[in-house]
């Protein structure tokens, strides 16, 4: 079955996602710095400052993988929850924290959360919308966690709407994907998940669509690199 099937329908995709974030955890760190030439940190820092931490503000992080986002916003005074569904990821993640950061972790989908409603005052998402079994489940759970008036803010790669720029975009990954994934696991498929991925993927005003269609206002996306990749910032309303 083509990486492509495997991916072609909800549970395929969730069991698909599943495997492989179990299988690279342990270069995570190093391919997100990789594949975006080290401008990693440089996004992340951009979507910590959109949030705006600041102490006894109450802070979720979904798809948290090894705790980059989470750590950085607790270290901004925040009280902060991280959640992904790879255990290893939150282990990873656990390794990471120390008295002056301070992070719950724990296991969990995103697309249903272990948290009463309106439990956190901002939930970030470093690459996870575009992972989700079900995108607009995904938003729905995000708000139902979020007080009136909190804050989702995400970070994920875009679909660019030029054809060309697209083909282009997605030629790329497939071909940096492969070899990183043949180089480091022995499976090209591995990164080439990446622009499979986002071949169903509605792109950055796509999201945009889905959030304000779920309550949210104020819904705004600023382009990185150019466009390729997206930060999402959107308020909920009382009406969500």
């Amino acid at each position: 079955m083509s990486l492509s099937d495997e991916i072609a329908t909800p549970e395929g995709k969730r069991q698909y996602v599943r495997r492989l974030f179990a299988t690279i955890a342990d270069r995570y760190d190093f391919i997100t710095v990789a594949l975006s030439y080290g401008q990693d940190r440089r996004w992340k820092k951009r979507l910590t400052d959109l949030v705006e931490p600041g102490r006894n503000r109450r802070i979720l992080d979904l798809a948290t993988g090894t705790g980059d986002i989470a750590l950085a916003l607790a270290a901004r005074g925040a009280d902060v929850v991280g959640l992904d569904v790879t255990q290893r990821m939150i282990a990873l993640a656990r390794s990471k924290t120390d008295a002056r950061r301070p992070v719950r972790f724990v296991v969990g989908d995103i697309i249903a959360l272990p948290f009463p409603g309106a439990s956190f005052d901002a939930v970030t998402i470093g690459y996870g919308l575009r992972n989700s079994s079900d995108l607009a489940a995904a938003i729905t759970e995000a708000s139902r966690v979020l007080r009136d008036g909190g804050q989702l803010v995400s970070l994920d790669f875009n679909r660019p709407a030029s054809r060309a720029i697209r083909s282009l975009y997605l030629s790329y990954l497939t071909a940096v994907g492969g070899a990183l994934g043949w180089i480091l696991h022995g499976d090209p498929d591995t990164y080439r998940y990446i622009p499979a991925s986002l071949r169903t993927y509605p792109g950055a005003e796509g999201v945009s669509r889905l959030l304000a269609a779920r309550g949210f206002a104020r819904v705004e996306h600023l382009p990185v690199l150019g466009g390729l990749m997206s930060i999402h910032s959107a308020f909920k309303t009382s009406e969500t």
